[in-house]
């Protein structure tokens, strides 16, 4: 499907009555068919953070948070730490977003600071590993969640869940290429659900605060862990919780007034997960030892099953609608970064295209949908946050290096939010310990096949972007259009 034979079905479409209206209405169709639309208000924009942060990490993470503290106490502490690290460093977001406003996340960021190659392995990795595999980690915890009532007493079986967890993602993905209401009104509803669920948790935790259960609170750092690569290892898994603070940078483009809403929906957002996070936490160990907890196959049913009984049912129920609206958000996000990579001509070329009747983003999606269900099969829940929470602290550090080097750099750059330059030091700083210190700590094969792979970018990026051989595109080309008249998607309107 050629420009031209594009640009004759939409003035078929439109219709040529000559009439200033008809020539305005053709016009605002063309732009549509063009780029994504701004779309997403604040509202929506405070779902998206809270309702991707809120996911599966609150019912799984703190188990393993627990394990690597040792006790109750520093892991509380932990929990609380997380928080204001998240805030800390979406707050450095809120500026690189309202300067460069672009999507696409670190994207652009390092594009500006780095150069195109630190920018092209970012996108490679994530595009390839970081979001997919994160896409993965979540439908598995709610196919988890979903499937462990039917299996009262034993785990679900493993195919189970991945059968499941695939379902998810064909749904989820679905939904997103369809529509960009769709899954803004969908993330909506389900942030809802979550912030409902929590709710009942925090007030039967109260309650039984109340009725003086305070056992497991009581010597809360008796037999606490003081290993540096332990603390680092809750770190990672607490902070798996939180991730999604940095979501609104990945669709910067399709945020209404984003100079207001970026760090408005960041303020009113994280801090309201943060008081959710550690108020779950403390629920949990009102009805539950440390012993108990770490023994759960799933903590919030187990909760559910000695507090809400006999409506113990609708703590899964309400898991699953919260792993399925963070999963939603990650899969919504994760088509804008091929999307944009591709666009800038890093990515192969049909992973830019828009579909021409939905205004999504519908090849980006779909490829990171299947790149996702792929790292299903494997189904270690923990390795891939270990994995995942590696690489992705080395770019959040990166991301907040880069805003200390435009500090330098671009200084003529309009900065609707500015914010003290100890902020982003005191986050690149973070992001080293919680890079090093696992490592030190367990030296593990893993590490290293993750700087392999983001690396071995490099030789794709030589053949395919640098050299630009004619071999390439030759193979590439009669591809990227089957798939275009396939889909019916365009390419995108330049962006200056």
């Amino acid at each position: 499907m050629d420009e031209g034979s594009i640009r004759q079905r939409k003035e078929s479409q439109n219709g040529s009555t000559g009439h200033n209206l008809d020539e305005q209405t053709k016009d605002e169709s063309a732009a549509k068919a063009t780029v994504l639309q701004k779309d997403v208000g604040l509202l929506s924009g405070i779902c998206l953070i809270v309702g991707t942060m809120i996911g599966s990490g609150i019912f799984i993470s703190p188990k393993s948070v627990l394990m690597y503290t040792g006790a109750v106490g520093p892991c509380l502490i932990v929990w609380a730490a997380c928080g204001v690290l998240s805030t800390l460093g979406a707050l450095c977001y809120a500026e690189l977003g309202t300067m460069i406003t672009k999507s696409g996340g670190e994207y652009p960021y390092f594009m500006e600071a780095f150069g195109p190659i630190v920018a092209y392995l970012y996108s490679w990795t994530t595009v390839m590993v970081l979001k997919p595999s994160s896409f993965a980690i979540i439908t598995l915890s709610l196919a988890e969640y979903a499937s462990t009532p039917f299996y009262p007493g034993c785990t679900p079986p493993s195919v189970v869940t991945k059968c499941l967890a695939a379902a998810a993602i064909l749904l989820i993905t679905t939904v997103n290429c369809l529509s960009v209401k769709l899954a803004a009104f969908v993330q909506n509803f389900l942030t809802a659900a979550k912030l409902l669920i929590i709710f009942v948790i925090v007030v039967a935790g109260i309650v039984m605060l109340a009725q003086g259960k305070t056992e497991s609170l009581s010597n809360a750092f008796e037999g606490s862990s003081t290993s540096f690569g332990a603390i680092g290892l809750a770190f990672y898994n607490g902070l798996w919780a939180y991730d999604g603070w940095n979501q609104l940078n990945f669709i910067t483009e399709e945020l209404k007034n984003p100079f207001r809403n970026l760090p408005l929906a960041i303020i009113i957002g994280i801090p309201l997960v943060t008081v959710c996070y550690v108020m779950v936490n403390i629920a949990y160990f009102t009805v539950m030892t440390p012993a108990d907890l770490l023994s759960s196959p799933a903590v919030a049913v187990t909760f559910g099953d000695r507090v809400l009984y006999p409506m113990s049912w609708i703590v899964p129920l309400f898991v699953a609608f919260s792993t399925f609206g963070a999963a939603n958000g990650s899969c919504f996000t994760a088509g804008r970064l091929s999307y944009v990579a591709s666009r800038e001509g890093h990515m192969v070329e049909i992973l830019s295209f828009i579909s021409l009747k939905r205004y999504t983003p519908a090849p980006a999606l779909i490829f990171n949908g299947i790149v996702a269900i792929f790292y299903i099969i494997p189904a270690d829940i923990n390795t891939l946050i270990n994995y995942f929470s590696f690489a992705q602290w080395a770019f959040y550090g990166m991301a907040a290096l880069s805003l200390i080097v435009m500090r330098f750099t671009r200084k003529h750059f309009n900065r609707p939010v500015k914010v003290p330059i100890v902020i982003p030091a005191l986050m690149v700083l973070m992001s080293v310990y919680l890079v090093i210190a696992p490592i030190i700590d367990q030296p593990s094969m893993l590490y290293l096949y993750c700087v392999i792979f983001i690396f071995s970018g490099l030789i794709l990026y030589f053949i395919f972007i640098y050299r630009k051989v004619k071999w390439a595109r030759k193979i590439t080309g009669p591809i990227t259009t089957y798939l275009q008249l396939m889909m019916e998607v365009v390419p995108p309107e330049k962006i200056d």
